[in-house]
């Protein structure tokens, strides 16, 4: 099927002189390689397609093509059309992330959202990013760590580590997963600096340059960047209440035949949605039957009140690579996280950890292990637990109030997945309250069909402030006015 016309092209259009249209069409492609919505062995648009697109003559798109062609960076299949080179005869080009697909404008950008959270200085609110505020994390129990390691003097402050991760930390990991179920011996798991680094080294590990990924839609908006950092084809399927839609996902498998499906299964972000047990085996035996391998982030997991279906637990590591850590329960600047896998991956995971981080967080691990270990972080998470059960339903109640109805009431973590009034787009919404120091995460930087538009995600905890209502119910105001 021909390519989408994008914003890109247009951009591409308008900064080309009159008399440059093959440059124009030829920056057109660049920038759709750029971005990896054209990747090795896709095929470009048609001559008559294409020149529609871009407003010029099929003249124009056969010499563009044809230039495109002579840099190696295309080919032509007699009677076929023209197609995206291999990596063999096309150089590679320089990845541009913030070019990426879909990017309608900054507003469902998830760099953009990224970026203005982490940017925000403290007088601005941040209901849409995806962390807790710094008093809801365990101060207390990272200042008693640091002083205990302060007072060790010993290697931990100084030394690399050893290549699996510190034991230790390991060994208590393990003991933890085996409460749900996943039998995960220390040497079966390898620490890592954080989830999303250990997502990269999977990908890394697993995954090729024109490799189809499977992703849940809505998702994480990271997955989406870190997929098209690896110049993966990413494919969505439909999220619902109980886990992906079985049918769509049967549908995917059979179409794309893709390597990974990387997923949430506790506690899902963005929805809140929990994954049954149905659905759980039925995922499973369909990633058995299509020999793809499954990513299980469990970062959420600790949030749980009642612990819920594993898909490492039913499957026992031998499809399933299941990836954890604490940014989101105990410090986000005391990173670590962990992989738990087959032995075999584990071995070359090392590898790969010691060629891109050599020794890893040693100082990060003994100060995760000491509050783990201490029991303060048990006490910590059943404190946190509670406090966010409080939040939810205040939460919830005051944005339908404002008639933002949540999708679904989560059992626990911190998100609601929050559809809009008829009419509104997240997005507009989004860049409103943003002039009004009110961070928020539209819908669509989720969606990879964009089909989110209605849809925005709150995390509870950020949202109590009397202030973000208030904006809230300013900007519906405007917005609804506008329409």
């Amino acid at each position: 099927m021909p390519t989408k016309p994008t914003q890109l092209d247009a951009a591409a259009r308008a900064a080309t002189p009159i008399g440059s249209r093959t440059t124009a069409v030829m920056q057109a492609i660049h920038q759709r390689m750029a971005a990896r919505s054209l990747v090795s062995g896709d095929k470009l648009p048609s001559l008559r397609a294409f020149a529609t697109t871009m407003q010029v003559s099929t003249s124009t798109v056969v010499e563009a093509y044809e230039r495109l062609a002579a840099q190696g960076l295309i080919r032509s299949r007699p009677g076929a059309g023209y197609f995206v080179a291999g990596p063999s005869t096309a150089a590679p080009m320089p990845l541009t992330l913030a070019a990426m697909e879909p990017r309608l404008d900054r507003a469902i950008d998830p760099l953009w959202i990224s970026r203005q959270s982490l940017e925000a200085d403290a007088a601005t609110l941040k209901p849409g990013c995806g962390w807790l505020p710094a008093a809801w994390l365990a101060e207390g129990g990272i200042r008693q760590a640091l002083r205990t390691l302060a007072r060790k003097g010993d290697a931990s402050l100084a030394e690399y580590g050893t290549p699996l991760g510190l034991l230790p930390l390991r060994q208590l990991l393990s003991r933890r997963m085996a409460e749900h179920g996943i039998e995960a011996p220390p040497d079966h798991i390898v620490l890592t600096e954080s989830g999303t680094q250990a997502i990269d080294m999977v990908c890394r590990l697993l995954i090729s340059p024109g490799d189809v990924v499977l992703v849940d839609d809505p998702c994480y908006f990271n997955f989406h960047a870190l997929l098209r950092a690896h110049r993966a084809k990413v494919v969505g399927v439909p999220y619902t209440p109980t886990g992906p839609d079985l049918e769509a996902f049967a549908k995917v498998l059979s179409e794309h035949q893709p390597r990974l499906y990387i997923t949430n299964s506790a506690i899902h972000n963005p929805t809140g949605a929990t994954l049954s047990p149905v659905t759980a085996h039925r995922v499973l035996k369909l990633a058995e039957q299509a020999g793809m391998t499954i990513v299980e982030d469990d970062i959420f997991g600790d949030f749980e009140h009642t612990p819920t279906p594993r898909l490492a637990a039913y499957d026992g590591l031998e499809r399933v690579v299941y990836i954890g850590s604490f940014s989101k329960t105990l410090s986000a600047a005391a990173r670590t996280g962990f992989i738990a896998a087959r032995p075999d991956w584990i071995a070359s995971l090392t590898d790969l950890k010691i060629a891109t981080t050599f020794g890893g967080g040693r100082l990060n691990a003994e100060l995760v292990y000491r509050v783990l270990s201490d029991g303060s972080y048990r006490k910590h998470m059943e404190g946190l637990r509670l406090r966010l059960a409080r939040a939810m339903p205040e939460v919830s109640k005051q944005l339908q109030g404002l008639g933002i109805v949540p999708w679904l009431e989560p059992q626990a973590g911190m998100f609601l997945w929050c559809r809009l009034p008829e009419g509104l787009d997240a997005s507009a919404i989004a860049q409103d309250a943003l002039a009004h120091n009110v961070v928020l995460a539209p819908g669509n930087a989720f969606s990879l069909a964009q089909s989110s538009r209605g849809f925005l995600r709150f995390n509870v905890a950020q949202s109590l402030d009397p202030r973000v209502g208030e904006v809230l119910r300013q900007v519906l105001k405007r917005q609804t006015e506008k329409g």
